[in-house]
């Protein structure tokens, strides 16, 4: 029995919650994961994995096993990656995650700007609005805007990102400009359910969040698509400063009630930081740390 092969699929079956889901990643045939997991089971003469119909779960002992196979798969990765040079020069692969829009606009124009500079080494970059977890997804950095929560984790901050309130100059002449949070109250908007709530948009005022009741015109479940209604004159709407940075250029939007904004959120590079870094992570964050950070310092 290949006992490093067989601890492979075990994690990754926990991880992706089936045998299927494991077979799948590793692309082996379902019967070939099953048959190791249970050839690892008789090895070590007890029982690994609860397996029912909806979802695979470790038992304790299982648990256990599980810690023990993610440190001895990770020392055994580290040392691969020491003798084939990764903590010399960069090279290799570097998985990074990002949100949608925000992933689009300003990471993936650093991305690209450096592979020019580093040729040995390929990025898989994953846009997505769902936190995914470092380890778990195995990805050694992740883009988080927001407060991060406390962890083993290592954050870098690279700047901050506003939650802006914006209308066209079109609906503003034609229905007025709100001067305080309460005058939204008397305005068409454009909720965004990701952002905020339906029916509550928060302020700051004397140092105090506010919550304001605003009557929802039209709701969408996109940034994009309340950005393009706010343009078209539905109503106002709120969203994250770098969403609309290029409709601020072109004049098409406005951003309202600045004074009046929430604290803004940070944005950090997140990655696991135990023991020593990659030579292409360590590259990574050099270069694209304040890159970003210029970028970000824009929208301001």
């Amino acid at each position: 029995m290949d006992r490093l092969e067989a601890m492979s699929l075990f994690v990754a079956a926990v991880e992706a919650g089936s045998l299927s889901a494991a077979a799948r990643r590793f692309g082996i045939p379902l019967a070939t994961v099953s048959r190791k997991v249970s050839d690892l089971e008789r090895h070590l003469n007890t029982r690994l994995l609860n397996r029912s119909t909806r979802r695979l779960t470790p038992t304790d002992a299982g648990q256990a096993y599980l810690a023990a196979c993610r440190r001895i798969l990770d020392d055994v990765g580290e040392a691969e990656r020491t003798a084939a040079g990764e903590y010399s020069a960069p090279t290799g692969e570097l998985a990074i995650t990002a949100p949608v829009v925000f992933g689009r606009l300003h990471v993936l124009p650093v991305v690209t700007g450096f592979l020019a500079a580093y040729p040995d080494v390929n990025i898989r970059l994953t846009l997505a609005d769902r936190i995914t977890q470092l380890v778990e997804d195995h990805f050694d950095l992740a883009i988080r805007i927001g407060q991060l929560p406390d962890s083993s984790l290592v954050a870098i901050a690279v700047g901050s990102i506003r939650r802006v309130a914006c209308a066209s100059p079109a609906y503003l002449a034609e229905h007025g400009t709100p001067m305080t949070p309460q005058d939204l109250e008397t305005h068409s908007c454009i909720t965004f359910e990701r952002l905020a709530s339906a029916a509550t948009w928060s302020f700051t005022q004397d140092r105090m969040e506010v919550p304001v009741q605003v009557r929802s015109r039209l709701q969408v479940n996109t940034a994009e698509a309340a950005i393009d209604a706010a343009i078209a004159g539905v109503g106002l709407t709120k969203v994250l400063s770098y969403q609309i940075e290029a409709a601020l250029r072109s004049g098409t939007l406005r951003i309202l009630l600045q004074e009046f904004e929430p604290e803004p959120w940070p944005v950090s590079l997140v990655h696991a930081g135990h023991g020593l870094l990659p030579v292409k992570l360590r590259a990574f964050l050099d270069f694209a740390a304040p890159r970003l950070k210029e970028r970000l310092a824009r929208l301001m």
